[in-house]
């Protein structure tokens, strides 16, 4: 081949790059979806506060389908009539799910519990309710609230494994699903050596349960157990409302129980609620940066330190979304225009590490994932006002001086910084 040849393409392999870059756009970013009103008529028809100011990202609607509606549905209470119990924590997706905006981190926390076996490995817990007739087996989920007395459940003390779990944030979450799962797997296996080999975070691959015998990287909970947003709220649906779906068509008990499973049923547009939370999720808009903070110098220069000293090995800054009309999800899913070939700046890797704050508890992972929790992305910290993965840290320095494990190291160099480059890098995180 001539080197004119050569030149030629490569002039030709760059000018496909630079298109390839320009299409390339960031992520929409902002708290968009402030929570609505909504009333119940008589005959049970939902009324939507048409004084809603949601903004969703762009995405398109299926037929007949609103963003508003969308979102309405997230924020229905449901009583036991519409499904809720007999075991739950809350009455609507929105009732967690909600700091200043719909979607966003909350102070709730739910419980996790279980024991081990001769073994070594972890067991869920088994807990009799209804004055030891019946039993909730096969899951570590322990709930809150009940519909009636009989159903209340009480964590036995053989369960010794007991943590809290905070609630997550949702804001971004449809760029997440859309980034190619290839991703994730490159960034686990080239952190090894990118720490000395001290960072190996795990992905697991999981069930697509609206795909039957699919797997996916699990992105989604502390232990990344689902891989797919309507995934998630599936299971969310059951696991924190007691609502069950066509993902999830079981309740865990039927004591005082007043329906029929499956409770959660398409509606006259035939989207069901979890269809509705997937879109909600899908199209709400990233966490924004404060952007007058992270113009400041001790900003600019704590977002160096951050880099620096090695947090942003597991605290990704940067990724990177699929082209729209690609297929994901073991098939179910195609990427919208809207969330294709995006920019996103979450700050997390979204992969399982032992940082020393390891819960104990194994959901879908191998038994190695038990002391293993997932990155906490660090977009929208701005609006936390508590930690780490049980809200036990009020303080960002607490959070940092947390890390152990596979952190060790970076939190040496984080300490080894005199206090005034600590409060750079701390306002920095303020910023996100």
């Amino acid at each position: 081949m001539t080197h004119k040849k050569i030149a030629f393409l490569s002039v030709i392999g760059t000018a496909i790059l630079l298109v390839a870059q320009q299409s390339v756009t960031e992520a929409p970013a902002g708290f968009t979806t402030p929570t609505i009103g909504q009333t119940i008529s008589p005959t049970g028809e939902l009324t939507v506060n048409p004084g809603s100011q949601s903004v969703s990202n762009g995405i398109a609607e299926p037929p007949g389908d609103t963003y508003a509606l969308d979102q309405a549905q997230f924020e229905r209470r449901h009583d036991p009539s519409t499904g809720l119990g007999p075991v739950f924590n809350a009455t609507a997706c929105v009732e967690c799910h909600n700091n200043g905006v719909a979607g966003a981190a909350s102070q709730f926390t739910e419980m996790r519990v279980g024991h081990n076996d001769a073994d070594g490995n972890f067991v869920n817990p088994t807990i009799t309710i209804n004055g030891g007739a019946n039993t909730i087996t096969g899951r570590s989920i322990v709930n809150d609230r009940s519909i009636c007395p009989q159903a209340q459940e009480h964590v036995p003390d053989a369960e010794n494994i007991r943590t809290l779990r905070a609630v997550l944030n949702m804001l971004g979450d449809g760029f997440v699903e859309a980034v190619d799962d290839r991703t994730f797997l490159a960034i686990a296996a080239n952190q090894p050596a990118e720490s000395n080999g001290m960072i190996h975070g795990e992905a697991i691959q999981v069930p697509i349960f609206e795909a039957p015998g699919q797997t996916g990287v699990g992105k989604f909970g502390w232990k990344t157990q689902d891989a797919t947003i309507l995934s998630f709220s599936g299971d969310a649906y059951l696991n924190e409302m007691g609502v069950t779906n066509r993902l999830k068509p079981k309740d865990v008990t039927s004591v005082c129980r007043v329906t029929t499973d499956p409770e959660d049923k398409p509606d006259a547009l035939g989207l069901a609620d979890i269809d509705h939370f997937a879109q909600f999720i899908r199209g709400t808009q990233v966490p924004p940066r404060n952007l007058a903070l992270a113009a400041t110098s001790d900003a600019i220069a704590g977002q160096n330190l951050f880099k620096s000293i090695g947090c942003a090995t597991c605290h990704v800054e940067t990724l990177t979304t699929d082209r729209a009309g690609t297929v994901i999800n073991g098939g179910t899913y195609t990427v919208p225009e809207a969330l294709g070939s995006k920019i996103i700046h979450p700050y997390g890797d979204f992969l399982l590490h032992d940082v020393g704050t390891g819960d104990g508890i194994v959901q879908v992972g191998p038994q190695d994932t038990a002391n293993k929790l997932r990155t906490v992305p660090l977009w929208g910290l701005g609006i936390k006002a508590r930690f780490m993965h049980d809200n036990a840290s009020v303080t960002l320095g607490d959070a940092i001086q947390r890390h152990k494990g596979e952190a060790e190291s970076v939190i040496a160099r984080f300490n080894a910084l005199i206090t005034a480059k600590q409060q750079q890098l701390i306002t920095f995180l303020k910023s996100l």
